[in-house]
């Protein structure tokens, strides 16, 4: 599947999407606070999803408003933050608001918006001295380690996708700032790193595959089998799955207006 099927495809089941998908480390927006040094913030996030990353922000008292491309999330996530301004828009195409924000965050979905043009997008909403904020999620060493390395047979049996061997220690998840830096439109990138995991049974841990696009973008015979390939592994090894994740914040302010 193209990059726009895939990122389609979460809209498919937007209350799975929301029962599964886990929230982000509190840390995380205790030292996006003090890189804003705002104490109420007007934040664009980028793909809120259902709003897992949202919720914090709402409690700490910032105003958010949100683009999301599918309506069903979109749904979902007016339901769960009635306060949040959400509209359903691509934002690589949406007309752009004035530059009045103090924060564009982006959590597990700015690796889905258009490479050629995402940074300076996000540039033209924020006033000077504003934060870009991009959240990804990375599956690191850690956890039940037997069973990921095991998991790879099934997936050599079921899908077209090459065996991964061990997943990545946390210290090898790169620090990448090129993208932004080719722009001159931000100060140096900032990162920070937060390792946390998460005891799934063997139901709830296919729940959580099947909220993933390339799961759900498998025919339903390869699905089923290497969901029941999973489910035996999680069983026969004690029923449970400890999954460790790595979040990453990569955070750069804004020096000037971009030009349109």
């Amino acid at each position: 599947m193209s990059r726009e099927q895939l990122r389609q495809t979460f809209s498919e089941d937007a209350e799975l999407y929301d029962r599964v998908r886990p929230d982000y480390p509190p840390r995380l927006y205790d030292d996006l606070g003090e890189l804003l040094g705002v104490a109420a913030p007007r934040v664009l996030e980028i793909g809120l999803g259902t709003g897992q990353a949202t919720r914090p922000m709402v409690q700490r008292g910032w105003s958010v408003s949100a683009v999301e491309l599918g309506a069903e999330l979109a749904e979902v996530a007016r339901r769960n933050l009635p306060t949040v301004d959400v509209t359903v828009a691509d934002f690589d195409t949406w007309e752009l608001p004035g530059p009045t924000y103090d924060l564009v965050l982006s959590a597990t979905a700015f690796h889905w918006l258009d490479p050629g043009t995402r940074v300076r997008r996000c540039a033209q909403v924020l006033r000077p001295g504003g934060v870009l904020a991009i959240v990804s999620t990375h599956h690191v060493a850690g956890g039940s380690e037997q069973f990921f390395v095991d998991v790879q047979r099934c997936y050599e049996r079921f899908t077209d996708d090459p065996a991964k061997g061990e997943l990545p220690a946390a210290s090898a998840v790169s620090e990448d700032s090129a993208e932004i830096d080719a722009t001159g439109l931000f100060g140096p990138v900032t990162f920070h790193r937060y390792e946390w995991e998460v005891v799934y049974s063997a139901a709830e841990y296919i729940e959580l595959l099947s909220s993933y696009s390339g799961h759900r973008a498998l025919t339903a015979d390869r699905r089923d089998g290497l969901y029941d390939c999973v489910r035996a592994l999680i069983n026969g090894g004690g029923g449970t799955v400890t999954k460790r994740y790595l979040t990453q914040l990569s955070a750069a302010v804004s020096l000037n207006q971009p030009l349109a």
